[in-house]
This record gives structure tokens, sequence and C-alpha cells, in this order.
């Protein structure tokens, strides 16, 4: 009767294990660089704990045409941040997973060309894009783009 019992509780152990790694998998699919739509820029996301965030990595142009400088933060609403570089910038902030959605939900998306900052989801389309959908209160007012991966 022992080793019964034994091998269930084993049995049951390494099921939990498995359901807990394939969540787990599936919610570290979004991790990596990605290529916005407009193809100008990169953003990596990583994971801090249980939360996803993406900072800007890489700009098509880098520069501001008008000073030769790295492009800053000219069109945020706080006076304080106009002056701080947008490589390097998070745009992406406080994602966290749900698995029974399979998408990453509770975040924020900084947008630097219009200085707003939006409710924002992820999640994978069919064809492997990763969905970012910025929104003001309700998900159906909003926008959508598609970021592809980096390789």
């Amino acid at each position: 009767m022992t080793n019964k019992i034994l091998t269930f509780l084993l049995s049951a152990i390494f099921s939990i294990s498995a359901i807990s790694l394939s969540a787990q998998n599936k919610a570290d699919r979004v991790l990596g660089k990605w290529l916005n739509e407009d193809g100008d820029a990169h953003v990596e996301i990583t994971k801090s704990g249980d939360t996803f965030s993406g900072k800007l990595v890489w700009l098509k142009f880098p520069t501001d045409d008008e000073t030769g400088k790295p492009k800053l933060d000219k069109k945020n609403p706080d006076d304080a941040l106009k002056s701080r570089p947008v490589l390097g910038l998070e745009m992406l902030s406080g994602f966290t997973y749900d698995s029974d959605d399979e998408e990453w939900t509770d975040g924020e998306i900084y947008d630097p060309k219009s200085g707003k900052t939006y409710s924002c989801y992820m999640a994978f389309g069919d064809d492997g894009k990763l969905k970012i959908r910025g929104y003001i209160g309700i998900s159906l007012i909003g926008r959508t783009t598609y970021w592809t991966a980096v390789k």
C-alpha cells in the first residue's frame, strides 16, 4: 500500500510541476527583442519577478535632426523628463501574465512620439507577431500595433 501512495504522490507532484513549468514557458515567450510595426525601433522585454517591462534598445534614427545629438523625450508632458534620452527609455511597464487568456495584462505603454501613456495588454497573434493594444479606459477605445521578434 505504501508504494501505491508514494507513486500517487510523486505522480501528482510531477503533474503539478509540469503544469507550472508549461504556464511559465508561455509567460516567458514574450521575452526578447521586438521590432515595432514602423520598423524604426527595437524594444527589449524583460522580466523582474512576475512583472514584465520593456525598454527601447535600438532606434533607426537615434539622433535629432535639429541638434545632431541623441533624441530626447521632448514630447513628455513632465518638463523634468523632456531632457532624458529616448534610447534606453522604459516604454512598457507593469505587465503580468494571465494564463487563462494567454496574454500580458495590467500594463502601460508610453509613446515617446506623442508623450502619452496608455493602458495596455499584449498577446500573440496566430502569425506569431506580438499584438500590442494601447487604450484609454476600456480596450475597445484604442490602437493596436503588431511587433515582430528580432532574430
